[in-house]
């Protein structure tokens, strides 16, 4: 079981990272329980890519080490993403991240349950989880967890943060044991089914407008 974290962190140290750390202790012994051996846990910082990340988009195709961690995502059994809050939203770097992954792959993050999280300095950008992070990899068709995990300054010492840590990677690691599949749908789910055919189906007779109309006029 592999088990890949994305740090957005820009510092060192970070709280970015130090929320990962958190996420991943919690996630990685429950996905494999009750087995006493833990997820295999790797992180990519993407500070370290930054220029490689750049160079992807001028070049068109990723260099060696990025490659390496693109592999590791693709083949992770499940993710845990954390950004900085930057303007209300996630950091260019971690967007770069994924628009670079993407390029290169357009269905690397389908069907594969992601846990996502933020910090921030105040809690006034929580609202980054659901109007950022969540649009961007339901767009990416991964599986995001139903709770996202927001750290601000104030919440390392309260105990809120460490419950909702517990809840998002417990989300995380039931969908690791079984990940969503995306469906290819059939050649005759595509056809158009008629109006009237649909109506029948349903136990009511079609209406004819135009023929009502025709009767009234005579």
């Amino acid at each position: 079981m592999k088990l890949v974290v994305v740090s957005g962190g820009l510092s060192v140290p970070s709280s970015t990272r130090l929320l990962c750390n958190r996420l991943a202790a919690v996630a990685a012994p429950s996905a494999t329980a009750p087995d006493p051996q833990p997820a295999d846990v790797k992180v990519i910082e993407l500070r370290d890519f930054a220029v490689e990340i750049a160079h992807t988009f001028t070049n068109g195709f990723p260099e060696k080490t990025l490659a390496d961690a693109f592999s590791a995502v693709t083949e992770a059994d499940g993710l845990i993403v954390v950004t900085p809050v930057f303007s209300a939203s996630y950091s260019g770097l971690f967007k770069s991240f994924f628009d670079a992954l993407s390029v290169t792959d357009e269905n690397a993050l389908a069907g594969k349950p992601m846990l996502i999280g933020a910090t921030g300095g105040t809690a006034r950008h929580s609202l980054v989880l659901d109007h950022a992070l969540r649009p961007l990899f339901s767009y990416l068709k991964a599986v995001v967890v139903p709770t996202g995990v927001y750290a601000a300054s104030e919440d390392w010492g309260a105990e809120g943060l460490n419950a909702r840590v517990a809840r998002a990677a417990g989300e995380l690691a039931s969908l690791m044991g079984r990940p969503a599949t995306l469906s290819k749908p059939s050649r005759q789910s595509l056809e158009p089914v008629p109006f009237d055919q649909l109506l029948t189906e349903l136990g009511q007779a079609p209406s004819h407008p135009e023929g009502h109309r025709g009767r009234r006029d005579r």
